[in-house]
């Protein structure tokens, strides 16, 4: 098995390709496996999540390349740039991870969401692609994206008073 510890900063030429969900990108502890079906245990530090095309280093000196893997997500798309940014403010008030297009919002399907949604007179469309979400804006590494998915619902210690 090969085992990641860092990450590479660095263009160049990777030896594998690694195709994770968001979800699993989410993780600093991993085992997976790659495209060609070498095993990858990930052990990296913690507080960045793993985006398109980052490169990690292995412990053999290869270079593993991440890929976001095809996933079912909603989509949003709009010629009102005020209507989507109320959507986009929405979700953001939900803490939902969001990927920001021009003229279009993704999201992971949410049933609960795309109601919301329908309720403000959007067109939500099911679609599989790879989910590429926004950076968080609090968290120091400009590569990466900051948080997982949160709960819906907080029941304490949070406000938005």
């Amino acid at each position: 098995m090969l085992e990641c510890h860092e990450f590479l900063d660095q263009p160049g030429p990777a030896h594998h390709e690694l195709e994770l969900t968001y979800e699993k990108r989410t993780r600093s502890r991993l085992r997976a496996r790659t495209l060609s079906g070498v095993e990858v245990g990930l052990f990296l530090p913690r507080g960045r999540v793993l985006a398109e095309g980052d490169r990690l280093l292995a412990t053999d000196s290869s270079v593993i390349v991440i890929r976001a893997a095809a996933e079912t997500l909603s989509c949003v798309r709009c010629e009102d740039p005020l209507l989507l940014a109320r959507a986009a403010y929405h979700m953001g008030n939900r803490h939902v991870a969001l990927e920001v297009r021009r003229g279009e919002l993704r999201y992971l399907r949410d049933h609960v969401l795309d109601a919301m949604l329908r309720g403000l007179s959007l067109e939500v469309e099911e679609i599989v692609a790879p989910f590429n979400p926004e950076p968080g804006a609090y968290h120091g590494h400009s590569h990466s994206v900051a948080t997982p998915p949160a709960p819906m619902l907080r029941l304490t210690g949070h406000s938005h008073g």
